[in-house]
């Protein structure tokens, strides 16, 4: 990354306090402790924490330049090296370089949203769009309006396709996000409950992910999941982009068929693409990730990719170790660690994938958060179809997973068999008395759960 001063200040709209407007900096940082010394440093304000009290550090380690946009110290005079550019707001500014930095490319950019899923999916484009094509993506889930910069500004010149995963909890943050990278393909993966508590409805989530259209053009695309109730209704609306479905109903313009389920080895199915079918094989668990797949598939389409380099990409993709990762300890206990997340949607999916496998089965599931009025039906709903699969025994943990096992009791799931937890150790603790060997245990909850301690006890106490 290279950009100079002037540049910056063009961007940003910001007056030089001190410096060259002909100087360079190779790289942007917001954190203090990792930057570079030929690097520009964007100090961020938020509620319990100011990164202008971090400036003078910086600029001891030689940094080319720092935004401000509050009062600068006489004494950063002495650095001779350093620019200064007074801005009115640091986070503003950051978004704006990006939107600037990223309009010198011209490459095709996609951008993946979606209630769940939307990790799983960038990662499975990439992993398909890699086989032929140098891609960047974002790091992790770092898909929001400071991530989602971030990630921009390691674009270089040899990259051919962008990937940007994005994330949203209200209304205009798609739109923010949007408007930085104006994705030339959109992915809506489907329509949940999360963030409900913020939106109020099912319908205004399918609203402010749409954002992700609002810089279109004629040439844009918008691929959606054609199965997913809310996001079937788009196929009445007229539009001036492309729109696909994907999915396993005949309406879809990419069809899965020939499902078959392999338990812990995964998935197999068929898709009929010019007049021939073609198999494809998933090396992750649960159904859920058929729809992933035909996303990556549609995208790789898209870009000319030959199929089999896209069978492979689809074939290669591994996942990751808290979205549905399985392990087997020394026990011979199975574990299906899911615990990165939790949503209604997601949490059916894995109970789903626990009920295809053998042995005696046990799902620990905590609470989902962000919820609002939703909360208690959300997890009641859970708990009903728990108790439609087979499952031998439930351990909820939690305030609102205690509707879990109502739900599951109701629909007589025997009593004995259903424990409720407020705290994961006292979920512990019971497991410690009811878990054999060669059980198979399902741990689920959202990421303020902190799920993964009830994963580490099971994979360490053997």
């Amino acid at each position: 990354m290279k950009l100079s001063i002037q540049e910056i200040i063009e961007a940003t709209k910001g007056k030089l306090i001190k410096g060259d407007i002909s100087d360079f900096v190779y790289g942007i940082s917001t954190d203090s402790r990792s930057i570079k010394s030929n690097e520009l440093f964007i100090p961020l304000v938020g509620e319990k924490f100011n990164g202008h009290d971090f400036i003078e550090s910086v600029a001891k380690i030689g940094v080319s330049a720092v935004l401000t946009s509050q009062k600068v110290e006489d004494d950063l005079s002495g650095y001779e090296r350093l620019s200064i550019i007074k801005v009115k707001d640091t986070l503003k500014a950051l978004q704006d370089i990006a939107k600037y930095y990223i309009s010198k490319f011209n490459i095709p950019i996609i951008g993946v949203t979606g209630s769940t899923g939307k990790t799983s999916t960038k990662e499975m484009i990439y992993s398909v769009l890699s086989k032929k094509y140098k891609v960047l993506k974002n790091k992790g889930n770092l898909n929001n309006h400071i991530g989602l910069p971030l990630t921009v500004f390691e674009l270089e010149e040899d990259h051919e396709l962008a990937i940007f995963e994005m994330g949203m909890s209200g209304f205009g943050e798609i739109d923010l996000l949007a408007s930085i990278v104006k994705p030339d393909v959109a992915v809506i993966t489907n329509i949940g409950l999360s963030h409900v508590e913020h939106l109020g409805s099912q319908e205004n989530i399918l609203k402010s992910k749409m954002e992700i259209t609002n810089y279109f053009d004629e040439e844009s695309t918008l691929i959606v999941n054609g199965d997913d109730p809310l996001l079937k209704t788009l196929e009445d609306i007229d539009t001036d982009y492309y729109q696909y479905f994907i999915g396993t109903e005949e309406n879809c313009h990419y069809q899965a068929v020939n499902i078959k389920n392999l338990g812990e080895y995964g998935i197999r199915f068929d898709m009929f693409i010019n007049d021939k079918f073609y198999p494809f094989t998933l090396n992750v668990l649960g159904e859920h990730n058929i729809y992933n797949a035909l996303c990556a598939i549609a995208i790789g389409l898209k870009f000319n990719m030959d199929i089999e380099l896209i069978q492979e990409g689809i074939k290669e993709f591994k996942g990751s170790k808290m979205r549905l990762h399985i392990f087997t300890t020394n026990e011979n206990i199975k574990v299906i660690n899911d615990a990165y997340n939790a949503s209604p949607d997601s949490m059916t999916a894995a109970i789903h994938v626990l009920s295809k496998m053998r042995n005696r089965k046990i799902a620990v599931l905590g609470d989902m958060l962000e919820m609002g009025e939703y909360a208690k039906d959300g997890h009641y709903k859970v708990g009903c179809e728990l108790a439609k699969n087979s499952i031998d025994i439930l351990i909820a943990v939690g305030t609102n997973a205690e509707y879990i096992a109502k739900g599951a009791i109701e629909n007589k799931l025997d009593n004995d068999r259903v424990y409720t937890c407020k705290k994961n150790e006292e979920a512990i603790d019971l497991l410690k008395s009811i878990l054999q060997k060669e059980d198979v245990v399902l741990v689920k909850g959202s990421r303020g759960m902190r799920m993964e301690e009830i994963v580490q006890y099971i994979q360490e106490r053997s």
